[in-house]
């Protein structure tokens, strides 16, 4: 059953031959679970950490018991009357008894996982937005806080809820261990709706057939090199697609072992420093990562024996080519990168670990798929038109991975055309068919007529041996539109004045005019649930300190401040001025902002 690894182009091209059919032992995440169990009943399938404690034990599924729980789940929830049109939420972390929901639900009806970090107000538009029928949800717990939030939730949106808890899953156990019905599965149906879009702004779901994430999911092996004898450390959240499929479902399906590090998974600091203790006392073989967890973990030191770790995979973010090279050199364990999206079950290409590290790649597209770098023009992707090898792009796919769409198809139209799902990735493929990603399409830097890959900036920033995290923006300009700004977190005991390091860094930065501005150094990077630089603060925030400036000089002593702040899909800065009202004063103000292109809203308050 388990392949040769993947080396390059050639071996994907070749594995091509054979039918998706018949290359996948099934086509839907329960038939794959299914088929790993009938092969290893007895092998563990989670190994659950309670609390950051070594000497606590930890908490093990067997394969039997996992396939088992998933029967009860979706016995369950098709006794509560989810169909297979309907959503179960889930708000809940990544414990085995969340595993059983998510399976399951998929198996009854559809799923629903919901990041429990987003505001109650949101997470009701997003039930709403997914018909969901039911919500299973972490009861009252001491470690993480979910259930105040789940009463805020029911408050606005009234739905039937399931409490679940490390070792409890409500009503479960009452219910047959093998299923009471016959869920007519098939590779087309609609198995998953997943959130994206950031954590602002009106709710957005990417809906996932089952042949989608069978698809990421199956083939992942071949290029990380597991099978059924692999340990991975998997602490991301099951409400994203790289907990769910990237480094989970993709381990289900052949047979291996995931660690899942307590109910706060990477954000529980005390298990963070003893990372590689734990590493060492589960055997552990892979390490799931996105580059925030690298930069995290370059900065424990290795006080266990790690030999056994063979490849720690990254993604989420551009993979900085400096902070893997450190990570390698610090612990001794190889990197490889991963490009992925919601839309596509998780994953558009991996790297694979048979074959050197390469620079910037985000690795090899799967099987039975294509990712071309297509010319970027007025604010859309030429699907026309090809780059040429090495030829900057907007990264484009289509295959059997890709979701059919958005709950609401009236969100379709900035992705999804023909077929091809725009990922709105800059970058380029190579002649090996590597493909490189260095930015965002929407994150481009525009200072006049010159167009600035921010990506690359960063690159220069974070091989500086003081910088830990660089983040580079936008800032609005009278002149050039936008000019370049950095913002930067340090190394644990570094020090540097941000003007120093904006010298040393600038001569190293790809092009003059890409050069920043000027740098902020900050305490931490703002971040999402799942460690991603959350880079609209950071503009949000060089909009203040640009507004801010402009404004000192034009109100002449009089005290102003300014907040800038998402409304729907636009920016308003809200200035405070601590004077009464006067026509001229506020339109002297207004006068010293006109060729800046932000809305503004002035309130007066003296």
């Amino acid at each position: 059953m388990n392949a040769q690894a993947f080396r390059g182009l050639a071996d994907i091209e070749e594995a091509e031959r054979q039918p998706c059919a018949q290359a996948m032992p099934a086509q839907t995440p329960y038939g794959l679970i299914a088929a790993a169990a009938r092969r290893f009943p007895q092998r563990t399938a989670f190994s659950y950490l309670p609390d950051a404690a070594l000497q606590t034990p930890p908490s093990r599924v067997s394969y039997a018991a996992l396939l088992e729980n998933i029967h009860r789940a979706a016995n369950l929830f098709r006794s509560l009357g989810v169909g297979p049109d309907d959503a179960v939420a889930i708000l809940a972390p990544n414990i085995p008894e969340t595993q059983y929901a998510l399976w399951g639900a998929q198996v009854a009806g559809r799923a629903c996982p919901i990041n429990y970090l987003l505001q109650p107000d949101h997470i009701a538009a997003l039930l709403k937005a997914a018909g969901a029928k039911l919500l299973v949800a972490l009861g009252p717990n001491a470690e993480l806080e979910v259930w105040a939030t789940v009463e805020k939730v029911l408050a606005l949106h009234p739905i039937p809820v399931l409490k679940i808890g490390p070792g409890s899953f409500g009503q479960l156990d009452p219910q047959p261990a093998q299923l009471a019905f016959d869920p007519q599965l098939t590779p087309g149906r609609i198995a998953a709706c997943f959130h994206t879009g950031g954590t602002t702004g009106a709710p957005k779901l990417a809906l996932h057939t089952h042949g989608n994430e069978a698809h990421t999911a199956w083939f992942a092996h071949r290029y990380y090199g597991f099978d059924e004898n692999t340990v991975e450390i998997n602490g991301f959240p099951l409400f994203h697609v790289a907990g769910a499929f990237v480094y989970g479902l993709a381990v289900l399906a052949i047979g291996g072992c995931q660690v899942l590090p307590t109910l706060s998974g990477m954000r529980n600091a005390a298990f963070v420093r003893s990372y590689w203790k734990f590493c060492e006392r589960e055997n552990v073989t892979a390490l799931a990562c996105v580059p925030t967890i690298l930069a995290t973990l370059a900065a424990v030191p290795v006080d266990a024996d790690i030999s056994r770790i063979r490849v720690a995979y990254t993604g989420g973010s551009p993979l900085p080519s400096e902070l893997a090279a450190q990570f390698e050199r610090k612990t001794g364990v190889p990197v490889r990168n991963i490009l992925g999206m919601t839309e596509c079950a998780g994953l558009v290409s991996i790297e694979p670990a048979a074959s050197p590290r390469v620079p910037g790649s985000a690795g090899l597209r799967l099987p039975h798929t294509e990712v071309r770098a297509v010319p970027w023009r007025d604010g859309a992707a030429q699907l026309n038109e090809r780059c040429a090898a090495g030829e900057t792009g907007v990264i484009v796919l289509r295959g059997p991975h890709v979701s059919p769409g958005y709950t609401d198809p009236a969100r379709n139209a900035d992705m999804f055309h023909t077929g091809w799902l725009v990922s709105g990735d800059l970058g380029h493929i190579d002649a090996q068919g590597c493909i490189h990603v260095t930015g965002r399409a929407k994150d481009v830097i525009i200072r006049g007529s010159h167009n600035i890959d921010p990506g690359l900036v960063e690159e220069a920033f974070l091989a500086h041996p003081a910088v830990a995290l660089c983040a580079v923006v936008g800032e609005p300009d009278a002149y050039a539109g936008e000019l370049p700004v950095a913002f930067v977190t340090l190394k644990p005991g570094m020090q540097c004045e941000p003007q120093a390091l904006l010298a040393e860094v600038a001569p190293r930065v790809y092009e003059r005019p890409a050069a920043p501005k000027r740098v902020t150094i900050i305490d931490a990077m703002p971040m999402t649930a799942i460690g991603k630089i959350y880079k609209p603060a950071l503009r949000l925030r060089a909009i203040e300190v640009k507004l801010q400036e402009v404004l000192g000089e034009a109100a002449s002593g009089i005290a102003v401040s300014v907040k800038a702040q998402e409304r729907e899909s636009s920016v308003v800065a809200v200035v405070q001025v601590g004077a009464p009202h006067a026509a001229a004063l506020e339109g002297r103000l207004r006068g010293s902002l006109a060729a800046i292109a932000v809305t503004t809203e002035f309130a007066f308050t003296g």
